[in-house]
C-alpha cells in the first residue's frame, strides 16, 4: 500500500505494524541485556516448575524467587512454548507474540470500525502497549482477547470466541467476565453448553502433568495464595484514592462485586437494544474499564486493556461531544504519557498519580460517563439509526 495524501504514514497498516515491530525490539533488547526482563523469568520459571512436578503456589517457590506467582494453573501450561526456548529468545518470543496480536486484534475488528478508526485506535495505545511490553505483562494477551473474542462473535463464530474467553478467564480472571455478553447474541443456551464444554477441558488441562487425586489440592493451592497475598502497594484503582480509601478499602470486594452486580442488571434492563452493533462494543468497552477500575491491584500498564476498550466504545460513537474529545485526550495525557519516565520526570508524575491521582480520577470520571451513554441514557436518534442501516447493509 503506497503512502498518498488519502493514507499518510500514521493510518497505512503495513508501515504501523513495522513501527511497533522494531519499537518491540529495541525494548525488549535493552531489558534483557539489563536483566530487567523479571516477569517473563518468574512465568517461564513457574512453567518449567510445574513439569518437575514443583509447585508455583508453596511458600517454598515464593521464598526463593521473591514474588507471588498469582495465575491460575493453566497458565504454566499454556507459557511452556516461550519457556522451553533459550533464555535469550524466550522474551523476544513472547513479546513479539503479545505484539503482534495486539496489532492484529485491532485490524482485526469488524467492518463497523474504518480502517482509519482502527488506526487511530492503535495510535492511541501504543504507549501504554509499550509500556506493558517493557514489563512483559500478561495484561496484552488479556486485552487482546477481549477484542479477538468480541470479533469472533460478531462474525458468529461463538464457539471460537468462546474458547478464547475460557482461556483469558482460566488463566488471569478478568477476562471471564465477557461471558456475560452473550446474552446479547442468539443461541445464547448452545453457547452457555459451550462454556461448560470448554470450562471443563480448561479445568482437567493440568492432568496432562498431575494425577487426578493432585489436580484439587493443586487448585486449593492456588486459591491460598490468592488469601495469603498482601502488599503495601499503591495500585491504579479507585479504592486507593481519597475519599475512597478509607471508605471503601475494607470492602472493596464488595464494592467490586456490587459494581459488576449494577452492570448485569442495567444489561438486562437493555435487552432492546441488543441488536445494535453500536451497543454490543460499547458494553464491552464499559466492562473492559470495570475490570482495571475496580481491581484490587491494577498498575499503569494494566490500563492497557481499559483503554482498549474505551477505544471501542468511543469509535463507536456517531456523535461526540466537546466533553468527549477533552476526555479522550486527557486520557491519552494522564494514562499513557504521564507514566514514560523519560517524558515526565518520576517526582512530578508520582505527585499526578499518587498524590492528585489524576490518572485515576479522569478514567472514574470517562467509566461514569460509558456507563450512562451505553446503558442509561435514551437516544435512539434518527442519525444513530441510519448509521446502524448503513454499518449493518455494508457487512452483509
Amino acid at each position: 500500500m503506497k503512502l498518498t495524501k488519502e493514507n499518510p504514514f500514521f493510518y497505512n497498516r503495513t508501515y504501523l505494524y513495522l513501527l511497533g515491530f522494531l519499537v518491540t525490539l529495541v525494548i525488549t533488547f535493552l531489558e534483557v541485556s539489563k536483566g530487567r526482563h523479571h516477569n517473563f523469568i518468574v512465568f517461564a520459571g513457574a512453567s518449567r516448575d510445574f513439569w518437575l512436578g514443583i509447585s508455583p503456589y508453596s511458600e517454598a517457590w515464593i521464598a526463593n524467587n521473591g514474588r507471588f506467582f498469582l495465575y491460575m494453573p493453566d497458565f504454566s501450561i499454556l507459557f511452556s512454548p516461550f519457556a522451553m526456548l533459550p533464555s535469550w529468545l524466550g522474551p523476544f518470543a513472547w513479546n513479539i507474540f503479545n505484539f503482534s496480536l495486539f496489532f492484529l486484534s485491532i485490524f482485526n475488528l469488524p467492518a463497523f470500525f474504518s480502517e482509519r478508526q482502527k488506526a487511530n485506535m492503535f495510535l492511541f495505545t501504543f504507549l501504554i502497549l509499550a509500556q506493558s511490553l517493557l514489563s512483559f505483562q500478561y495484561n496484552i494477551t488479556v486485552a487482546y482477547i477481549f477484542l479477538f473474542a468480541y470479533s469472533l462473535l460478531e462474525r458468529k463464530q461463538y464457539f471460537w470466541a468462546i474458547l478464547l474467553i475460557m482461556i483469558s478467564g482460566m488463566t488471569k480472571v478478568y477476562g471471564i467476565f465477557q461471558l456475560g455478553l452473550l446474552l446479547c447474541y442468539p443461541q445464547f443456551w448452545r453457547n452457555i453448553g459451550y462454556v461448560v464444554v470448554t470450562g471443563i477441558a480448561l479445568f482437567l488441562l493440568p492432568l496432562v502433568k498431575l494425577s487426578p487425586s493432585e489436580l484439587l489440592p493443586y487448585y486449593q493451592e492456588w486459591i491460598d495464595i490468592l488469601s495469603l497475598h498482601h502488599t503495601s502497594q499503591l495500585f491504579d484503582s479507585i479504592y486507593y484514592v481519597e475519599p475512597f480509601l478509607s471508605l471503601t478499602k475494607p470492602y472493596y470486594r464488595y464494592v467490586q462485586l456490587g459494581a459488576l452486580c449494577i452492570l448485569a442488571v442495567i444489561l438486562l434492563l437493555n435487552r432492546k437494544k441488543y441488536d445494535s452493533w453500536a451497543f454490543r462494543a460499547q458494553a464491552l468497552g464499559v466492562l473492559m474499564g470495570w475490570t482495571i477500575l475496580f481491581s484490587d491491584a491494577a498498575e499503569k500498564h494494566t490500563y492497557v486493556i481499559a483503554l482498549a476498550g474505551y477505544m471501542l466504545w468511543y469509535w463507536s460513537l456517531t456523535e461526540r461531544q466537546k466533553i468527549d474529545k477533552i476526555f479522550f485526550w486527557a486520557a491519552f495525557v494522564l494514562l499513557c504519557v504521564v507514566p514514560i519516565d523519560i517524558i515526565i520526570p518520576k517526582p512530578v508524575m508520582n505527585i499526578i498519580c499518587y498524590t492528585l491521582w489524576l490518572n485515576v480520577w479522569i478514567f472514574l470520571f470517562i467509566w461514569i460517563r460509558m456507563v450512562w451513554i451505553t446503558f442509561l441514557r435514551h437516544s435512539k436518534s434518527k442519525n444513530q439509526l441510519l448509521y446502524n442501516l448503513v454499518c449493518n447493509t455494508s457487512t452483509t
